[in-house]
């Protein structure tokens, strides 16, 4: 896999698109970031009023700015320098001191660049399953934060919503009662190339996913001298049923669509 054709072709990919994404999640992100994503991140990061956090894949800054109204001193990167335009926008008008940065994620000493032992905290939102290569940022959290940092990310679920989910809808009778049930199918999980996709209706250019099993996920983590040290697989509740199409997450309340974790340094 030729790892940096495909991260620079992401990188053209997300500037592209990067105004599409920007209206989708607006101030405080879409429906995905508000019900699963970020309340999953906060409960695990578990924040202190003063610590530095670094949001690795910013993205237009909607999680960046909810940790700064939150009392951290954040600082953030992406590798699209569209995204990092227009979440500095998006973050002078609501007045958030955060420092926006471009950075490739699969840069190493580019984000070592940014301080070692610096930060408290490294979060990363829904990312890691788009960049060919995670090695470097673990390898490069490890470095940047502090003793007793942790690093926090969420990404799509590598047992249920990778590169291959098929929705489905039928009927069923339970107990006389005909009930309309809507699931996942999966057919592969082992080993799968990287894929395109779209990740929201009426996204202008697919880009790149790339899928790693949970354990070899972490076991990028744990090389770079991480532990795991907390957990969530957050879902859909019955309530959030009538927020989205027929076929889509917020029918299924109990397959999780995300995998939140948090890492700890040896």
């Amino acid at each position: 896999m030729d790892t940096n054709r495909l991260n620079e072709e992401g990188r053209q990919l997300w500037n592209r698109k990067a105004r599409f994404w920007d209206e989708l999640h607006g101030d405080r992100g879409n429906l995905f970031h508000r019900r699963l994503i970020e309340p999953s991140v906060l409960q695990l990061l578990a924040l202190q009023k003063g610590e530095r956090v670094l949001d690795v894949g910013c993205g237009n800054g909607a999680l960046a700015r909810s940790l700064a109204e939150k009392g951290a001193m954040v600082s953030a990167v992406d590798f699209s320098e569209e995204m990092i335009l227009l979440a500095e926008g998006r973050s002078r008008r609501i007045a958030s001191d955060i420092d926006y940065r471009i950075v490739d994620a699969t840069d190493r000493d580019a984000l070592l660049s940014l301080g070692a032992a610096h930060f408290d905290a490294v979060v990363c939102s829904m990312t890691l399953m788009d960049i060919p290569i995670v090695a470097p940022l673990f390898e490069a959290a490890s470095e940047l934060l502090r003793y007793e940092g942790r690093f926090v990310f969420a990404t799509m679920h590598p047992a249920f919503n990778s590169n291959n989910p098929v929705f489905f809808q039928e009927k069923e009778d339970r107990d006389g009662v005909v009930t309309t049930v809507t699931g996942v199918k999966i057919h592969a999980y082992d080993d799968l190339p990287p894929m395109k996709g779209s990740g929201a209706p009426g996204e202008p250019t697919p880009h790149y996913y790339y899928h790693r099993p949970l354990s070899t996920l972490l076991q990028e983590a744990f090389e770079a001298g991480f532990v795991l040290d907390g957990l969530l697989e957050p879902v859909f509740s019955p309530e959030d049923a009538e927020l989205g199409p027929d076929l889509s997450w917020t029918k299924i309340w109990q397959i999780p669509p995300v995998l939140t974790a948090r890492l700890r340094l040896t």
